[in-house]
């Protein structure tokens, strides 16, 4: 019988190196993701702060407690690159990579003759990733392209919200976030290419926010284009689709309730005092309790207000209903299943521990993994540039003295 190799399996992206240039979120969330999964993330700052996530928000000694977990498993090197010399060692890193992530406006990268076009001359297996708020080219491409201006202009906010009130947004740079997950999908689907070409050759990958926010719009482009119908925001609720609420409970707790299965809606209204709604054929099947949305969200809430939300979700549990709570972050880190699911990876922090949120998907035989906490500016200047460029102590001292290095 033939040995059987038990050494562990790399995760998928280990020997693949990614250059990550741009700051805030959706190209840092793009690198985080990658290194996450084994790729080689080096992050170049500007020597005068570093990216500005490093200061934003809740802080703690100095530094942002968000860096900790966008700048996981990264390299930081520090290089200004508004000077020749610092677009210069850029240029040479990108020559020896798999992957560039970039954010900037569009143009910029070619102002710095760092634009996909120059750079696959010397590198032409190279993966560039854009990331902007329009894209690279149309009408639209030079604007400001900040996640909520896009969010808007994708159509994703106008659904949010109350009718007739202003459109609502989260609490969080949701289109940013969203973006970085097209351009790691993106990526991985490139390189998977890649290694299928003839000559091995990238290509340029070009996220737009508004169009990644735009992805998320299920039916709304084909029920207009073939009926005409403009869909609107829906409060709690969703259009066309009932029931599927939030319900406030006695104890002033939040429910949500899906009970939109037509063998689920009945033992939903039995449950909850009402068979004759379960057993009306005008309610059968979703066509009709669409009709009928009023009233069985009227039964619905007046049931939620007589009973606490726990023994709300206790029944339902019990007759199959899907039910859940409404978690605060507070909520998600004592839950059991969060835990048990290892949603939560902890760093050390001037000694301290500190949760970060693990990044789904999970792969069961390769996962990814928080290796170390997002490193202080410029704390991988002299590997990088040593092991990767091979530039000595005097070629070092030169780079700081000039300050193209911090």
């Amino acid at each position: 019988m033939p040995e059987t190799d038990s050494s562990p399996r790399k995760r998928p992206l280990e020997g693949i190196r990614v250059i990550e240039l741009g700051q805030l979120l959706a190209g840092p969330f793009t690198g985080a993701i990658l290194a996450y999964f084994g790729a080689e993330v080096i992050k170049i700052e500007p020597p005068n702060g570093g990216d500005p996530i490093r200061g934003w928000r809740e802080m703690q000694n100095g530094t942002s407690l968000w860096w900790h977990s966008i700048g996981r498993n990264k390299k930081s090197v520090a290089i200004d690159l508004k000077q020749e010399e610092g677009r210069k060692l850029v240029r040479q890193l990108i020559d020896k990579a798999d992957v560039v992530v970039e954010n900037f406006r569009p143009g910029v990268m070619e102002s710095w003759s760092l634009g996909p076009d120059e750079v696959k001359t010397t590198n032409p297996g190279l993966i560039y990733t854009r990331i902007s708020g329009y894209g690279q080219d149309g009408p639209y491409a030079s604007k400001p392209g900040f996640a909520s201006v896009c969010e808007g202009f994708s159509g994703f906010r106008y659904v949010n919200g109350f009718p007739g009130e202003a459109p609502v947004r989260p609490n969080l740079s949701i289109g940013d976030t969203i973006a970085a997950i097209h351009a790691a999908l993106g990526i991985a689907l490139a390189i998977i290419e890649r290694s299928n070409n003839e000559h091995h050759e990238g290509q340029v990958i070009d996220v737009a926010l508004y169009e990644a926010m735009f992805n998320l719009m299920e039916a709304v482009v084909p029920e207009y284009d073939g009926t005409g119908v403009i869909r609107e925001a829906s409060g709690t609720t969703v259009t066309g689709i009932v029931p599927t609420n939030t319900y406030r409970c006695k104890n002033g707790k939040y429910v949500i309730i899906g009970g939109n299965g037509d063998g689920i809606f009945k033992r939903l209204m039995k449950a909850a005092g009402h068979p004759e709604m379960a057993d009306n054929p005008a309610m059968a099947d979703n066509a009709g309790r669409v009709k009928h949305e009023q009233e069985i969200d009227n039964a619905l809430a007046q049931w939620c207000m007589q009973h606490d939300s726990q023994i709300i979700i206790e029944i339902l549990e019990k007759e199959r209903v899907p039910v859940g709570p409404i978690y605060n972050v507070e909520d998600m880190v004592n839950d059991p299943h969060y835990q048990a699911r290892d949603m939560f990876e902890q760093v050390e922090i001037d000694g301290k521990p500190l949760k970060i949120p693990a990044i789904p998907p999970k792969l069961k035989t390769t996962p990814g993994a928080t290796t170390k906490s997002g490193p202080k500016l410029g704390n991988h200047n002299e590997e990088v540039f040593k092991s990767i460029l091979g530039l000595d102590n005097d070629n070092l001292n030169t780079l700081k003295n000039s300050d193209v290095i911090s």
